[in-house]
């Protein structure tokens, strides 16, 4: 019997077989855990993170509202970034995690901040 974890990771690999970044269309990779959620742009080709947004940065720490709330100002934030870098167009990684809640709120926030999954 697979542990939740297990499967998960078994998610995230059948994700990552067909989801990948480039320079022009990086990856935006979301980590979710129990009090924080995160994300990061990824360039697959060279390996590379540039940018990340996290949901302990302290402009985001400082507002006392939800999680799901957090989610969607980490959003908006990651998408400040990847504007100012000059990306407008990224491919959206879930992390093994379902299309719901918090992850969902991370790609409104990244959507309404200007970037096109």
């Amino acid at each position: 019997m697979n542990t939740k974890l297990e499967q998960r990771q078994k998610v995230r690999y059948r994700i990552r077989k067909k989801v990948a970044g480039t320079p022009a269309k990086p990856r935006l990779s979301v980590y979710r855990s129990n009090l924080e959620i995160y994300a990061q742009l990824i360039d697959d080709d060279n390996a590379v993170t540039l940018v990340a947004a996290s949901s302990n940065q302290k402009d985001i720490a400082a507002q006392k509202v939800t999680k799901t709330e957090k989610a969607k100002l980490v959003g908006a934030s990651i998408a400040q970034k990847a504007i100012e870098l000059g990306v407008s167009a990224v491919v959206f990684d879930r992390g093994g995690n379902l299309y719901h809640g918090r992850v969902k709120a991370v790609a409104e926030g990244a959507r309404e901040g200007g970037l096109k999954f």
